[in-house]
C-alpha cells in the first residue's frame, strides 16, 4: 500500500452531544472497560474473561441506537437494522464457547453504508428509488468481515447516491444526519451516517466510501480515524458506484488501531474486481503488525502547503483549521519527525478544469451494478431511477447531468482517457517529488471549512 500521500484529519466540532456518556455505564457493568469507548482489543479482552457475551454487547449497541439515533439527540443516523444481529451475536457466542474467537473481528459490532450489499437487507444507496432493491449476495468486502466474525449491526445513511461530500441528507430516510459532537452542524458526506453512528457508539467500528472525500471528510468532522486505501487494494464488488475510476471503500473507526485492524480483512484480490488482481502477486501483508508507536522517529514529514491557500481546491482554508493544522505538525515534530517545508507539487496547479470533471460515467457504472441484481432489480438504469422520480431534489441537478453525459462507454471515452492519463501525471510528480526530497509522507489537511 502507498502510505506516503496522507490527508490529516480535524474535528473542528467540540460540544459531545448530550447523552453519549451512557456507554461507559453500560460497559463498566460487564467490566469492559475503564474508558468510555470499546475498541476491538477491549471487546476480545472482555469476551475471553467472560465479562462479556456477543449478545450483551450487541444489546448495548442497539439500545444506543434505539435512545439516541431517532429520539433524543436524534442523530438519524441509521436507516436499517439488522432484524438478525441478536440472533447472529448468539451464534458467534456458540461458536466461541465451542471453539474460541471466530476470527480478528470476533464480534465487532460494524456500521455498514447503505450503499454496500448486505444478503438479507436492501440496498438503497440512501433513495427511495431502491427502496425495495435486495442484494443476490454480499459485496467483497462484507463477506471478507463475516467471515472474520464480524457482525453487521445497521446500514448507516449516506448522501444519496454518494453524491455530496458536505452533508448526508437523501430521500430514503428523511432528514440530515446529524454531528454528534455538535447537533446543529453535518458530519460530512457522503459517508456521514457511518460517521456518525460510529463516533455515537452505535457500532464499534464502520464502512464507508470515498470518491472524493466521502471517507475523509466525515472522518475529519467527528473525529475519527479513516482509510482511503491505494485503488486495487480493496475490492468495490457489490458497492453502488459513483465514479468506478476513484470509488474506494474503506473502514470509519475511532483508532487508528482499529481502522487497520478492519483494513487487514478486507484488502486483497477480488475475481470481481479486475483492478485488485495486482494483489494476487502480493505477498500477504498485516498491516496492523507493522504499526509503531515509535514510528515519527526521523521520518521526514513534507508539509503541501500548497492544498492550504488555494486556488486548488480551496482558495481560502479556514483559520481554525489552520491552526490546528499546524498544532498537528507541532505533535509529529514532536514524536520525533522531521518537518520539511517547501513541498510543492507543480502539476496540482496545472489540473485542467476539463479533468476535475470531465468523465462522468455514473450512468454506465449504476447500469451494470444495477444489472448485477439480476431480473427483479426495481430499478435498471439511471433513465428508470430519474423517471421515478423517487430522489430528493439536492440530487437532482447532479442525476440529470450524469444523464446527459457521453453515452460512449468510459473506455472508449475520449474525456475519461484524457483524466486518467492526468491523474497518471499527478501520481508520478508526487512520487517524483517525494523521491526527490527524500519524504516518508506529505501531510495536508483533508478538509479547509467549518462544517
Amino acid at each position: 500500500m502507498n502510505c506516503r500521500f496522507i490527508s490529516l484529519n480535524f474535528a473542528a466540532l467540540l460540544a459531545i452531544a448530550p447523552g453519549l456518556s451512557a456507554f461507559a455505564t453500560e460497559a463498566r457493568a460487564f467490566r469492559l472497560l475503564s474508558t468510555q469507548e470499546p475498541t476491538i482489543a477491549d471487546i476480545h479482552a472482555a469476551i475471553r474473561s467472560k465479562d462479556l457475551t456477543c449478545r450483551q454487547l450487541v444489546q448495548m449497541y442497539l439500545d444506543r441506537m434505539e435512545a439516541y439515533d431517532k429520539k433524543g439527540p436524534s442523530l438519524n443516523a441509521i436507516i436499517v437494522v439488522n432484524p438478525n444481529a441478536l440472533a447472529n451475536a448468539d451464534i458467534l457466542d456458540a461458536r466461541f464457547a465451542n471453539s474460541g474467537l471466530v476470527g480478528p473481528l470476533h464480534c465487532v459490532p460494524m456500521i455498514i453504508k447503505d450503499n454496500y450489499d448486505v444478503l438479507g437487507l436492501p440496498t438503497t444507496a440512501g433513495s427511495l428509488s431502491l427502496k425495495d432493491s435486495m442484494p443476490p449476495r454480499d459485496a467483497f468486502q462484507v463477506r471478507k468481515l463475516r467471515e472474520a466474525g464480524a457482525l453487521v449491526l445497521a446500514k448507516s445513511n449516506l448522501a444519496e447516491f454518494a453524491t455530496s461530500p458536505y452533508e448526508t441528507v437523501g430521500s430514503r430516510l428523511p432528514g440530515y444526519t446529524r454531528n454528534p459532537y455538535a447537533l446543529d452542524r453535518v458530519p460530512a458526506g457522503s459517508s456521514g451516517g457511518t460517521a456518525a453512528a460510529v463516533a455515537a457508539s452505535f457500532g464499534a467500528v464502520g464502512l464507508g466510501t470515498d470518491t472524493g472525500n466521502s471517507i475523509r471528510g466525515p472522518s475529519s468532522h467527528t473525529s475519527l480515524v479513516g482509510i482511503r486505501s491505494t485503488m486495487g487494494l480493496t475490492s468495490r464488488d457489490g458497492i453502488v458506484p459513483r465514479q468506478l475510476h476513484r470509488d474506494i471503500g474503506g473502514p470509519i473507526a475511532r483508532s487508528v488501531a482499529d481502522a487497520v485492524a478492519v483494513f487487514d480483512v478486507i484488502a486483497g484480490s477480488d475475481p470481481a474486481d479486475p483492478v485488485t488482481s495486482p494483489a494476487q502477486d502480493r505477498r500477504p501483508v498485516s498491516y496492523l503488525a507493522s504499526l509503531d508507536k515509535n514510528g515519527l522517529i526521523g521520518a521526514r514529514v513534507g508539509v503541501l502547503r500548497q492544498l492550504l491557500t488555494g486556488p486548488y481546491p480551496e482558495p481560502d482554508a479556514d483559520p481554525e483549521i489552520v491552526k490546528l493544522f499546524e498544532a498537528a505538525l507541532a505533535d509529529m515534530k514532536k514524536q520525533g519527525a522531521e518537518i520539511v517545508e517547501g513541498t510543492r507539487v507543480a502539476e496540482i496547479d496545472d489540473i485542467p478544469a476539463s479533468a476535475l470533471g470531465g468523465c462522468n460515467r455514473f450512468k454506465h457504472d449504476l447500469k451494470a451494478y444495477l444489472a448485477h441484481l439480476g431480473p427483479d432489480a426495481p430499478m435498471k438504469s439511471l433513465d428508470d431511477i430519474l423517471a421515478s422520480q423517487k430522489f430528493h431534489p439536492s440530487v437532482e441537478k447532479a442525476l440529470l447531468a450524469s444523464q446527459a453525459a457521453s453515452d460512449l462507454l468510459p473506455d472508449q471515452n475520449p474525456k475519461c482517457q484524457e483524466v486518467a492519463e492526468v491523474e497518471r501525471r499527478l501520481a508520478r510528480a508526487v512520487l517524483e517529488t517525494m523521491d526527490g526530497a527524500r519524504l516518508d509522507v506529505v501531510v495536508y489537511p483533508s478538509w479547509f471549512r467549518r462544517g
